[in-house]
């Protein structure tokens, strides 16, 4: 590999020049093995956020970090494989019911997700919850479930892109999360890495996403929409709302509470929306479009799934789940139509109640969140329960009351709520 000097790329990029594609195989491959100085990968990201990068650079940057690591391949499975990714919110518990829905019309899931951190909740927090599900699995293991079930969601190993480990544990302390070139090389490396043939990707957009605009996530969307496409992974993407909480329940065991009933063939409308409009865009990318998706919530056919899916992993999908020690109700304290339920001010809320860890080594309460009695849009009365708190420790009722204030407004108009947002 041809020498190159940190300093030299870090002010090539600084004024505003394109880093050739052996600069950036250099870069990731020197930062990985510790060459490049994380002061010096430090000062790279913040000339990246300001001056941003080229597609061919984003894609130079997304291969050299898969490169870094392990690259999956379900070429020996008989089914086709989809994968979807979200980029996080407040409710957002969509993987739960789609992976098995999907897995029902003959198409593997190998879905692998991560925890959460602040007031976005992670996938495998929310399935530790059901009592003896592991999130661990060895990729033989892994391998066997998605043969023999289909679906699979568990922790991904350290072998993928373990350069984009690094560097998300650096942006994340240096002001530079925000940089769409970083965002997309750090999903999409893994998400390629992970060994899909098709991906779906659900762009969040409102207060409760990482994009609070429409314009960013679109230019999100597209980038990654052309780094899967341009690796040989059949990507689309779906833009959704996010400025008030999926579904009625927020925390991990309420989340799998709400999923189980999206799984019987209940549950919210917008829950069972997005995972219908997910689960149709994943099969079409399968090759799979005469299918009735929603009857296979309603017959039953994804609960079986979810059942062989939750035992696979040592989870009893009977058991009963856990429930957190205290509650305190909240009332509505006007009368009309709820015209603000922001996203966000929710999802720190269930936060600070213990649902969701400030640090990566941080345990949550697998009982701790908010259940909601009433979503945007609806009419409530004064004094009628508006949402309900849950917690093992009492004293963090205030603190979860603090971040609501100003996220809860009420008029006589009832707005109108458009789930999908567009289609990319």
């Amino acid at each position: 590999m041809t020498e190159f000097s940190a300093v030299e790329l870090i002010i090539a990029k600084r004024e505003r020049g394109e880093l050739t594609t052996a600069q950036i195989d250099w870069l990731i491959a020197n930062y990985t093995s510790g060459v490049v100085a994380d002061e010096q990968m430090s000062a790279m990201a913040m000339a990246i956020l300001l001056n941003g990068m080229s597609r061919r650079e984003i894609r130079d940057l997304t291969t050299a970090m898969i490169r870094s690591g392990e690259r999956l391949d379900y070429s020996w499975l008989k089914a086709a494989t989809a994968d979807k990714h979200s980029t996080g919110g407040v409710g957002d518990k969509i993987t739960l019911p789609l992976a098995p829905l999907v897995a029902v019309f003959g198409v593997a899931v190998p879905q692998l997700s991560g925890r959460g951190l602040g007031h976005t909740g992670g996938t495998l927090d929310k399935l530790e919850s059901i009592p003896g599900w592991r999130a661990s699995l060895s990729n033989g293991e892994m391998h066997s479930q998605l043969d023999e079930v289909g679906a699979v969601i568990c922790a991904a190993g350290s072998g993928l892109a373990p350069a984009d480990r690094k560097l998300y544990a650096l942006r994340d302390v240096t002001g530079t999360v925000e940089a769409i070139p970083l965002i997309a090389s750090s999903i999409m490396s893994k998400k390629i890495a992970e060994g899909t043939a098709n991906l779906v990707l659900d762009v969040k957009v409102g207060s409760g996403a990482f994009m609070k605009d429409i314009d960013r996530a679109r230019e999100l969307a597209r980038v990654m929409v052309d780094l899967g496409n341009d690796s040989g992974v059949n990507t689309s993407a779906l833009l959704t709302d996010m400025s008030t909480p999926l579904g009625l329940k927020i925390g991990n065991a309420l989340e799998v509470e709400e999923s189980v009933e999206v799984l019987a063939g209940g549950g919210p409308a917008d829950v069972v929306e997005i995972t219908v409009e997910l689960a149709r865009e994943m099969l079409r990318l399968a090759g799979k479009t005469d299918v009735d998706v929603a009857a296979a919530l309603s017959d039953g056919r994804a609960m079986d799934k979810w059942n062989q899916m939750i035992r696979a992993q040592g989870g009893d999908p009977a058991a009963k789940l856990p429930v957190a020690k205290h509650s305190h109700v909240i009332v509505a304290q006007d009368s009309g139509a709820l015209t603000k339920l922001d996203a966000l001010a929710l999802g720190v809320a269930s936060w600070r109640l213990g649902a969701g860890r400030a640090r990566k080594e941080d345990a949550v309460q697998f009982g701790a969140g908010i259940q909601m009695h009433a979503q945007l849009g609806d009419t409530v009365v004064a004094g009628q329960p508006l949402l309900t708190l849950f917690t093992d420790e009492p004293e963090r009722f205030e603190r979860a009351q603090e971040a609501l204030v100003g996220g809860i407004e009420y008029g006589a108009t009832a707005p109108t709520r458009k789930i999908i947002l567009e289609r990319l």
